[in-house]
């Protein structure tokens, strides 16, 4: 029978969304800067894997926003179409650009971010979750 660690349990709980939402706050504050989406995706893994350690794989896996298979791939379909618009204008694939929307400037330097996000989420969460999982599954 697995023991589980009571404090690390109840701190699990409350760390999880803080964990997630520094997450996002890494992906978003580093958007015009390179890494805000493998970074902010990094730190999504740990509240995936911190859910595995204490609750199992499978609980870690219900808690991403997609399967993981979908996740990832969202997110490597996301970074490819955020060269698209350039494309339209006659750029180099891949020339990101700029724009201003309600007063808010956004670029597809973020779509791109995003996307990575979704596959380093996608993909090493899946494999984080299955690996701290397996005791599960053997026991």
């Amino acid at each position: 029978m697995k023991r589980q660690s009571v404090l690390l349990v109840q701190a699990t709980r409350l760390l999880h969304p803080v964990i997630l939402l520094a997450s996002v706050w890494l992906l978003l504050r580093g958007h015009n800067n390179p890494g805000g989406g493998f970074i902010g995706g990094m730190v999504a893994v740990t509240a995936t894997s911190l859910v595995a350690i204490t609750r199992g794989g499978d609980a870690a896996l219900r808690g991403l926003p997609l399967p993981p298979l979908r996740l990832a791939c969202l997110g490597v379909l996301l970074s490819l179409l955020s060269g698209v618009p350039a494309l339209l204008l006659g750029e180099p694939y891949m020339t990101h650009l700029w724009g201003d929307l309600l007063g808010v400037k956004l670029s597809t330097v973020l779509l791109f971010d995003i996307g990575v996000y979704f596959a380093v989420w996608g993909g090493l969460g899946a494999i984080c979750a299955k690996a701290l999982g397996l005791e599960e599954e053997t026991a």
